[in-house]
């Protein structure tokens, strides 16, 4: 019987890897993970790349660079959505802070 997976997208793998849904993380662990983020330099890359976007002058390039920091993206958030739910199973609620913090 052929295994039927949800995606095939890098996301939707590192989702089924990583299982978000499944509190497993340590207090430590996760409070270490929320505490990951894009720096300065690669937050202001972001939006200048957003900004040519929206003018349609991105160059193939740049169009690779942006689709690079939305599957990091991803892969943060699917990191972030585990240790938030590890800690809040565990009575702490943790940092509030979003993909790109």
């Amino acid at each position: 019987m052929p295994v039927v997976h949800a995606g095939t997208s890098e996301a939707a793998i590192l989702g089924r890897v990583l299982q978000p849904e499944q509190a497993t993380l340590d207090a430590g662990a996760a409070r270490a993970i929320l505490a990951f983020g894009f720096s300065p330099a690669d937050k202001d890359r972001m939006v200048e790349l957003l900004a040519r976007a929206k003018m349609g002058t991105l160059t193939a390039d740049e169009s690779t660079e942006i689709d690079n920091y939305e599957r990091v993206g991803h892969m943060l958030s699917l990191l972030k959505s585990k240790a938030r739910l590890s800690l809040k199973l565990n009575g702490d609620q943790g940092e509030k802070t979003g993909a790109l913090g």
